[in-house]
């Protein structure tokens, strides 16, 4: 397919070009600037819908903001495409989350334009309050303007920065994207009420706005109120009360509505300011905008029709496994449940949904409080699988240590996207949840080695009443191992020999087991017998295996995909107090680096890490002295 002609863009170098073109003109560069990033995103994958919803908005606001003197901060950062090519990247697009490529998210080294990193929700007017202060105090820097979605401001962080910014009362801008509402038609009526506000005062503009607007417009109007007070009515909203002066809702693709708000906004604001802007997902391109989830991640795909390229799987992905698991528990014990924040597909607990859907609860953007909802329900007495992405456990760290592992309460975590995920890059890895649930008193880790084991897990958690207990396994497919009909209970605190021999044994925790499997075979081939144990938990961890394997190898070598001061380090401590680092058996850890890993496959992102089966085996025979450090095997 040719690629579409781009006359207005190609004059486009820096956002400083957008502020000549008349509003006509930058209209038709926003429908120049959509194509661009669907035939972008046909060749790379990633975040469209939420790219195409903010075309005209992102233009808008480089036309009328000083950027990079002013900040836009982007919240989530994924809705960034059209942002990256107008600020310098273009020529770089089609190397969105490849390796050695620009990003998927907003990135502060990858450009000036990017003032804030971002790929975690909720963030953007803490930072943007942040830099307005900062050019209170004298720093370089302009206005500050945080980009929001309806889904992210959800969350308790925003509410917690806007009550902030409210109550210091400067000068600072908010977009809030509701890509949950559409504006019909009577557009010609907004834009003609539209048309004189350059020229009045702003608080002149934000009273009567909503009793102005025309009927249709107006109900929006209302139901804007309620989306974030959950009050029908005419008092003001929660934005005005936190001393915001609120402006909208406006319609995001009209580029005349969009200047004239923006321009009014900016050249009259003295205090916060919030501006409500309907959006719609996925706009201009009809596959996205018809799709049910509007295409908000897709792989590479054909602009045409829309059809994506996706590759057949060789085994069930391990977020699949974890769902049908659930779900069979769940049929023998009713008072299983489970709690997710915004992800039931990503997570899996949409096949429990399919079931069982009064026993699913999506609450949001929300995991400080999904912890403790969960907390709660297992001291009612349920069984509660709190299923979580690794990366976004992290935000609800207090609540697992003062709500559930204090109390010892039985909540059961499904950590999904455990170790290196791929094109999501550093912001995504799940390195830390292993380190940062060990050191937690009454807390139970343990960690998937297959698909097979996962379910054996699912089974166990949901059996296990004594206290706290989590289970991680990592995305994409699995190894293809055979699956029982359901899984089985699994002695707390026990490993299992996968494979025997008497010079070297590997003590694998989780999913790269089958990487070890891998250095086994290349190490026998040296002529170096290789015993390799699925340790299966980090706590508490099986004492008498590690011992077992300690007293009868000339060499251990414990491999997690995590970060230092996990499972190894458990490990350690235990050998240390005991006296045991002192013996004849060399003993190495393998983790990840003390780095955050830039995106890639995740094949990719293992070998940058050093941790591929010709790493293990290389640590293999230097720890029994057959080859010196850095030597390479084959």
């Amino acid at each position: 397919m040719s690629r579409s002609s781009t006359p207005l863009l190609d004059g486009i170098s820096s956002p400083s070009d957008l502020r000549g073109l008349s509003d006509a003109n930058l209209a038709a560069l926003s429908r120049e600037l959509r194509n661009e990033v669907i035939e972008a995103v046909s060749v790379t994958g990633g975040h469209l819908g939420s790219s195409l919803g903010v075309v005209e908005l992102t233009v808008a606001l480089h036309a009328v903001f000083d950027t990079p003197r002013d900040k836009i901060v982007w919240d989530v950062g994924h809705q960034c495409y059209p942002h990256k090519v107008l600020t310098g990247r273009r020529d770089r697009m089609q190397t969105l989350r490849q390796e050695g490529g620009i990003s998927g998210f907003t990135k502060r080294s990858e450009s000036i334009y990017d003032p804030f990193g971002a790929a975690h929700s909720s963030t953007s007017i803490s930072a943007a309050l942040g830099f307005t202060v900062g050019r209170d105090m004298g720093q370089p820097t302009g206005d500050a303007v945080a980009v929001i979605g309806d889904g992210s401001i959800s969350a308790g962080m925003a509410y917690e920065a806007m009550n902030n910014a409210g109550a210091m009362g400067r000068r600072m801008f908010v977009i809030l994207n509701d890509n949950e509402m559409s504006i019909d038609p009577p557009v010609g009526a907004m834009s003609k009420y539209l048309s004189g506000l350059y020229d009045s005062p702003l608080a002149k503009l934000q009273q009567g706005f909503e009793a102005a607007l025309p009927g249709p417009l107006r109900d929006h109007a209302r139901r804007a109120r309620q989306l974030v007070t959950g009050v029908a009515g005419t008092q003001g909203t929660l934005f005005e009360e936190l001393g915001f002066t609120y402006m909208g809702p406006i319609d995001g693709h009209d580029m005349g509505q969009l200047m004239a708000v923006l321009r009014a906004a900016h050249a009259r604001a003295t205090g916060p300011v919030l501006i409500h802007c309907c959006t719609v997902k996925g706009k201009g391109y009809a596959p996205a905008e018809t799709s049910a989830d509007k295409y908000h991640g897709v792989s590479t795909f054909d602009v045409a029709s829309g059809v994506q390229a996706k590759s057949i799987p060789n085994a069930p992905s391990y977020t699949k496994v974890f769902g049908t698991a659930l779900t069979r528990e769940a049929e023998a014990d009713s008072k299983i449940v489970a709690v997710t924040a915004a992800m039931p597909s990503g997570t899996g607990v949409d096949i429990l949904a399919k079931r069982f859907p009064k026993r699913v609860f999506d609450v949001g953007i929300a995991e400080q409080h999904a912890v403790t909802f969960a907390a709660g329900m297992a001291a009612s007495g349920l069984k509660p699988f709190c299923a979580i992405y690794s990366t976004f456990l992290q935000r609800g760290y207090d609540q697992i240590v003062h709500d559930v592992a204090l109390q010892n309460l039985p909540v059961r975590f499904a950590i999904d996207r455990a170790g290196l995920v791929g094109a999501d890059g550093a912001t995504h890895a799940g390195a830390f949840d292993v380190g940062y649930l060990s050191n937690l008193p009454n807390m139970t880790v343990m960690a998937a080695s297959d698909e097979a084991e996962l379910m054996h897990m699912v089974a166990t958690a949901a059996a296990y009443d004594a206290g706290p207990i989590a289970f991680r396994y990592p995305r994409g497919e699995g190894t293809g191992v055979a699956l029982p009909e359901r899984g089985k209970v699994i002695e707390i605190g026990k490993g299992r020999i996968v494979r025997e021999g008497s010079d070297v044994a590997l003590l694998s925790f989780g999913a790269h087991l089958s990487e070890c499997l891998r250095a086994a075979d290349k190490l026998a081939e040296q002529g170096v017998s290789v015993t390799i144990a699925d340790a299966r938990f980090a706590k508490p961890l099986d004492r008498d295996l590690i011992r077992q394997l300690l007293r009868h190898h000339k060499a251990l070598i414990t491999i997690e995909q995590g970060a230092r001061g996990g499972f190894g380090a458990m490990v350690l401590h235990d050998l240390v107090n005991d006296g045991l680092l002192d013996g004849r058996c060399a003993i190495r850890t393998m983790t990840l680096p003390d780095r955050f890993i830039e995106q890639a496959s995740p094949d990719a992102m293992y070998a940058d890490a050093g941790m591929t089966a010709i790493d293990i085996a290389a640590m293999a025979l230097e720890a029994v002295g057959q080859v010196r450090v850095g030597t390479k095997v084959r």
